[in-house]
């Protein structure tokens, strides 16, 4: 396994499903770690205070590495985490960035509650893991910078969708149905509430790609900045299947902020 990415799991595993926060930081971290994560503080030592109060409010954790990928110098992985046996669980996503020795210097993450199977049987989470056809990793990301770009952005043309897209996209929002034509539609209506303003991070590797973005939801009710990670496998030269995560912007972050 890539060093990188085993180093931002170890960070994960030792550092909060073992409780050993102190050492792990140190061990996988570099010479700063610049922090994006809510209610998180900046640097090693935000790490440490906001993980001393964890494990002890939390002291059974199990944690799942759903999938996870390197690109370049940027890590994904998206987790699963069960809180003191079920008392809460988790799905969360996360970026790094690493230094040239392979160690975490920079973190985003966007984190939401697991509500188990959804009615048409999937979850948040399932699905393949495989990653395959590596040699279409730029061509891949560029084709879903494509669709957030000049698709899903306010003014995008929601028909390159038919380009993009397979007929028979799997889904994995529990709100949304399968379906190109159902994406289709809800990307081409009239005042749609949820538009991307702008990709942040995009990591992909072979026939997997994650993005971060700012994304706003407007309504009658709400006006609402999220950060929203998506998660799409492609195939074939189309998006096949897709998860996403959502976390809305604090008002007041107590780090670097959300992006």
């Amino acid at each position: 396994m890539n060093k990188k990415i085993t180093n931002a799991i170890n960070l994960y595993l030792e550092g909060i499903r073992d409780g050993n926060y102190e050492e792990a930081i140190e061990k996988y971290t570099g010479d700063r770690y610049t922090q994006h994560s809510t209610g998180v503080k900046d640097g090693k030592e935000g790490f440490k205070a906001f993980f001393s109060d964890f494990v002890k409010r939390c002291p059974k954790r199990d944690i799942e590495i759903i999938r996870s990928w390197a690109d370049g110098q940027y890590i994904f992985v998206q987790a699963l985490q069960n809180i003191n046996d079920g008392e809460a669980m988790w799905v969360t996503t996360d970026f790094f960035d690493t230094d040239d020795q392979d160690r975490m210097i920079e973190h985003w993450d966007v984190i939401s509650a697991y509500t188990g199977k959804y009615e048409n049987g999937r979850t948040a989470i399932d699905g393949t893991t495989e990653i395959v056809d590596i040699e279409k990793t730029e061509s891949n990301k560029a084709l879903v910078r494509k669709l957030i770009e000049n698709a899903l952005m306010s003014g995008g043309n929601p028909e390159l969708i038919d380009e993009l897209v397979h007929e028979d996209y799997i889904q994995h929002n529990k709100e949304v149905p399968d379906g190109r034509a159902i994406f289709k539609q809800l990307a081409s209506a009239p005042n749609r509430p949820l538009n991307y303003d702008e990709i942040v991070l995009l990591v992909g590797e072979g026939n997997f790609v994650a993005t971060l973005s700012r994304a706003r939801w407007t309504d009658e009710q709400l006006d609402q900045e999220y950060a929203q990670v998506d998660i799409f496998r492609l195939e074939n030269d189309k998006i096949v299947e897709h998860w996403d995560n959502v976390e809305p912007v604090p008002e007041i972050s107590v780090n670097s902020g959300k992006f």
